[in-house]
């Protein structure tokens, strides 16, 4: 059952589209958006649907600059205060159910940031943004270091590079797929739901 809602934060209002599936959810994904698009991206769209149907809570959390209407990103501790705030929301509404976090791109990069800090199981990093185009040299490999199990998806053409698999980083490319991922965006949710499989966090 879709639903949408606004959530306060010291930032500005957030909004939050929360898509739930039939029965109790094995686990709550939370994701958020690129920095200049919104929660309604194919790649996002699908994961939903797919994640839904495997009896996945999804919560899609628009940040305040955006619902603002602002395209120009916020700094990033602006992004992860707000993310923050909409995340302890979400827990304590379902409380015990384990909570995974992502994103694409902008918003992946803030669930990585702030994995531990919301009390996370998991990271799903679509696109991730290793570098600005052309500047390998500022690699933001690190921010995937969470410590926690973490997805990376990201196409083989992506011009923000493409990460290194690490310990606890499972890294899948996309062949023929660029930054957005709308190529194949199903193939791509496909990918992220064996993984909750994997993991239990979402049913068979």
């Amino acid at each position: 059952m879709p639903q949408d809602e606004i959530i306060q934060t010291p930032r500005g209002p957030a909004r939050v589209d929360i898509d739930t599936p039939p029965g109790p959810g094995r686990s709550l994904l939370v994701l958020g958006h690129g920095a200049g698009g919104g929660v309604d991206a194919p790649d996002l769209c699908a994961l939903r649907d797919a994640a839904v149907a495997a009896g996945v809570i999804v919560a899609r959390v628009t940040q305040p600059y955006r619902v603002a209407g602002r395209r120009a990103p916020a700094p990033a501790g602006h992004l992860d205060e707000a993310w923050g705030v909409v995340l302890a929301v979400l827990r304590n509404r379902w409380p015990g159910v384990p909570v995974l976090v992502g994103g694409r791109s902008s918003g992946a990069r803030v669930a990585c940031r702030t994995a531990t800090t919301v009390g996370a199981v998991g990271v799903v990093a679509l696109a991730f943004p290793l570098h600005p185009p052309g500047r390998p040299e500022r690699s933001r490999a690190g921010e995937l270091a969470s410590g926690l199990p973490t997805l990376v998806v990201n196409g083989d053409r992506d011009p923000f590079g493409v990460p290194e698999p690490a310990p606890g980083v499972h890294v899948v490319i996309r062949p023929g797929e660029r930054h957005d991922l709308r190529v194949d965006p199903t193939g791509t949710a496909v990918v992220v739901l064996d993984w909750l499989r994997r993991h239990g966090w979402a049913q068979d």
